[in-house]
Formats: C-alpha cells, structure tokens, sequence
C-alpha cells in the first residue's frame, strides 16, 4: 500500500534504469558533471513529456496520491542529485557500470510490467526524437519559491486518468489492455467517492 499510515512515509518503488549495449553503458559520460550522457537526458526527456499520463499507470489506485508530495516522495517535475523529492534523481557514480538514473515516483500497486513499459517506450522516444531536458535543480525548491513555477505531477487518480486518455504514445503502449485498464480505474475512482464519509470529513465539515 503506498500510503498505510498518516504521518509517516509512504511505500515507493524507485526504479534505476540504465540501458547497455553489447557490455557497454549507454548512460555513462565520464566528461558530464553527472557522468551521464547524452542518451540518459534524451530518456529523460522522453520520461518527463509523458510523465503525466504514465502517472496513472506508475501510480494506479487512489490511496497513491496521498503519498506523493510527501517525506521526500516527488510531486514537482524535475531532476537533480542532491534534493530527495525530484521526480529522477542521480545516484553517485562510481563507475561506468553504476551510471543510472533514478525515477522515484512509482508505487509497489503499479503492475511492473506495465510500468516497465511505459516507461521504456516514453524514454526511446525521448532518445529517438532527442528530447531536451531543463538543467537540474539542487537548491531547495521551498526555500527559493522555486516550486511555484514547477510543473508537477497529477494530484489525484482521476486527474491522472485525463491525462492518459489525452496520451496517444501511452495508450498504444498499453495495447489491448489500455481500454480495460482505464474502465477498472474509472470504476475504482466512482467507488471510492460513493464510500462512507470519513471521520476527518466530518471534523472538518459537520458544522459548515
């Protein structure tokens, strides 16, 4: 579950991706700051163009958006090293072999291999159509008012359901199981607005 518990940090599933060929890491520059090439910000590039319609399928049930924003899970639309809360982060590279980036918004009720995916074919575009990539953020984005010009991920399932119907990449990725994949979501969304009324719900409104 990707948010059990109020207050404390919710459950995320990092992925660290690198792509290779024949032995060699297509992500490694030693000539970058970051020691990642070309290649790796044009996957990036993919990544944060669909982003927003992958959202519902690395992030697919209702309890995950209570999750994101929160204890250094991401929301804003960005990439660094330092800060703990970007969308991709860049681990410390060590060696050509360890050169990766780290997308942290996913959740353990995403279906991996959907995930897997729709990733992937978002990042080949990136690389295909070489997709530039805004220049990291290391400075706190709270304390410089930076993350009000940020753009930042769907805040709720419904929300990232509409920007999955609008992706057209995704939805052919997604192939014979987009229609009933979106119908399940849809349906899960109308079930959870119909539920008992919570308790926080009648603190905060009874007396309105």
């Amino acid at each position: 579950m990707p948010k059990p518990f109020y207050g404390l940090p919710g459950n995320g599933m990092h992925l660290h991706i690198s792509l290779w060929k024949r032995g060699e890491n297509l992500f490694y520059d030693e000539n970058d700051p970051y020691k990642i090439s070309n290649i790796a910000k044009y996957f990036m590039g993919g990544i944060f163009k669909h982003i927003k319609s992958m959202t519902c399928i690395l992030n697919p049930t209702v309890n995950s958006y209570k999750r994101l924003g929160e204890f250094e899970a991401p929301k804003y639309i960005y990439w660094g090293r330092k800060n703990r809360d970007a969308l991709i982060r860049i681990p410390e590279i060590i060696h050509p072999s360890s050169s990766r980036i780290e997308l942290r918004s996913p959740d353990p009720s995403a279906n991996p291999y959907l995930a897997f995916a729709v990733v992937l074919k978002a990042g080949l575009e990136g690389i295909r159509n070489k997709i530039e990539i805004e220049p990291p953020i290391e400075s706190d984005i709270y304390d410089s008012n930076l993350y009000k010009k940020l753009d930042s991920l769907p805040s709720s399932l419904k929300e990232a359901i509409d920007f999955l119907e609008n992706d057209e990449l995704i939805k052919e990725t997604l192939g014979p199981a987009y229609d009933k994949f979106v119908e399940l979501k849809k349906s899960e969304v109308e079930e959870y607005m119909q539920r008992k009324i919570t308790d926080w719900e009648l603190e905060r409104y009874f007396d309105v």
